[in-house]
Formats: C-alpha cells, structure tokens, sequence
C-alpha cells in the first residue's frame, strides 16, 4: 500500500493494471499528481501482484469475483464519514473500479484506459455493467487504444452517467506517436488536472 496526500476534501482508492504493478512509472506519475490540494490517494495492489512481488513469479490476473471481493474490502476500509471517496484505475484495476462506482460509499470512478474488449475481440465488449451504472463515470481514453479505439466506442450506448475524456492519438498507456506533437507526460497531467476539476471543482 502506498499513500500520498492528505485526506481533506476527498480520498483514491487506485488499481493497477493486469501486467504492472502498483508503483509502475505510470501509476507513480498519477498517483503523484492527484495527491494534491487535499485529496489522498491510496495505491494498493491485488492478492495476485502481491504474491509477485514476494516470490518474483508473474502469473496471470485473480479472477474477476475475487479482485472485485478485495476491492470492496478495501472500500470498507477507507470509507470515512463526510469524506468522498472515490474509487480509480488503470486498464483492468479501472474496470473493477467502474464494477463497484455505484458501491453505497462510493462517489464516482475515474478510469485511465478502459479495456472495452480485448484486442482484436471487438465483438465482446465488456460494457454490460456501462450500461446502467448510475454513479459518475469519467473514462480518459486514447483514441487508438486497441482496447477501445474511439471509433468503436463511440457506437456503444452507455449510461449518461459515463463520461468519455478522449486523448488525441494516445494508446492504451495514453501515449501518443511523437508525429502527434504531444507527449504521454502531457497527457497523463491533463487526466490528473481533469481528474481534480470533478472531484473538487474550485481546484
């Protein structure tokens, strides 16, 4: 567990990916920059990555009913009286996170690469639960993430209550092509600053 910030206005609770782990260079950068102006963000990882991290062993993601288990573990754990929290991720840590946004505690969810279908499996997409959460949902996307390319989600019918913050050119790490102009760091700070604006609006 690694915690930054100071839990004045609102509280993370942010999710790693499938293949990295908690304080990979992307979820160092995130975590670093929403800890600011009294929000508190928690990075944990899930019972698989913590076993990695003991015997070095990569092996595949826990399934789904037990990442979501200690998601909500964890949401019990944190859950303060007065206090929003709000519930984040990268890619799969992201997709859990949107599972549980409409959690009693939980004030919304932030996504950062939603793994709308696995590549080239566009035919499955994984946006059931998209569809009626009622919570606030605020997805920021690359737009050639071959994930959930903005072509093909722009199609789907999800919830009014989904919010899709498209990031021009990026892939799934939400890094652009350098012909773009642009650079991940450019793109992972207007995430965070967007991230900051919903949660505290004066930010």
């Amino acid at each position: 567990m690694i915690i930054e910030g100071r839990a004045e206005k609102a509280r993370i609770l942010l999710a790693h990916g499938a293949g990295a782990p908690m304080d990979s260079l992307f979820m160092t950068q995130l975590a670093s920059g929403l800890a600011a102006d009294g929000v508190e963000v928690i990075r944990f990882e899930f019972p698989y990555m913590q076993q990695r991290r003991i015997d070095g062993k990569k092996r595949p993601p826990d399934r789904q009913p037990k990442l979501l288990e200690y998601f909500t573990q964890l949401i019990g754990q944190y859950t303060q009286e007065n206090l929003p929290l709000w519930l984040a991720g990268k890619s799969m840590g992201g997709r859990m996170a949107s599972m549980l946004a409409d959690h009693s505690a939980v004030s919304g969810c932030f996504v950062y690469g939603y793994p709308f279908y696995a590549p080239g499996k566009q035919d499955r997409p994984r946006i059931e639960h998209l569809v009626t959460v009622a919570n606030p949902v605020h997805v920021f996307q690359g737009s050639r993430d071959s994930m959930g390319r903005k072509e093909v989600v722009g199609e789907y019918r999800l919830s009014g209550s989904v919010t899709l913050h498209w990031l021009d050119d990026g892939d799934h790490d939400l890094k652009p092509r350098k012909i773009s102009g642009i650079t991940q760091d450019e793109h992972i700070a207007d995430a965070v600053e967007s991230t900051l604006e919903i949660i505290n609006p004066h930010y």
